[in-house]
């Protein structure tokens, strides 16, 4: 069964993908089996990953929720990439943009992503997600998924202030998901 980390910050720019690219890989590279999910309508780790297109890739993390929100039959395995580095990617772009909207009227709406990552756990040693800068509904969905959060910080005033805040959520969360660990 998979350890779920998930790596966030509320603020942009403080190498979560980096962290998530270089972490996966490196992983992969000791034998571990690894999938990264992209939880940022930016794409960036799909890009990362060589995915230089990510607005033309049809099936993603906004496809895998949407259906979960409708209860549709979903194929777990349907729409990971396999990167060459032996990285598993659920790959995202803009589509998952409106997925803020969707999940907001959504039941159990924290518990969408957490349902997938269920789904896919037992074929991993790993599953790490990139979060988007930002502590709203995809990044609660990503921490009640998780087992332990990764904060990449830089040591100035704003980031610090960032992470009281991510700090607070994280209690929060906690609530509903004891096993989260930072």
């Amino acid at each position: 069964m998979a350890k779920v980390i998930v790596v966030a910050n509320q603020k942009g720019g403080c190498s979560k993908t980096s962290v998530v690219t270089n972490l996966s890989i490196g992983l992969a590279m000791k034998g571990k089996k690894v999938c990264v999910i992209d939880a940022d309508p930016q794409g960036s780790l799909t890009a990362s990953l060589g995915y230089q297109e990510p607005d033309a890739i049809r099936y993603t993390l906004a496809t895998i929720m949407t259906k979960i929100i409708n209860e549709e039959e979903i194929d777990p395995e349907e729409g990971i990439l396999h990167h060459e580095e032996g990285v598993d990617l659920v790959p995202a772009n803009i589509e998952l943009s409106g997925m803020e909207v969707s999940l907001a009227n959504a039941m159990s709406r924290e518990l969408i992503l957490k349902e997938y990552v269920d789904m896919i756990r037992d074929q991993y040693d790993y599953i790490l997600i990139d979060c988007m800068p930002s502590l709203g509904v995809m990044t609660i969905n990503a921490l009640v998924a998780a087992d332990r959060v990764l904060i990449p910080v830089q040591a100035a005033y704003l980031p610090v202030k960032g992470l009281q805040q991510l700090l607070k959520t994280v209690m929060v969360v906690k609530k509903g998901n004891r096993e989260l660990g930072i």
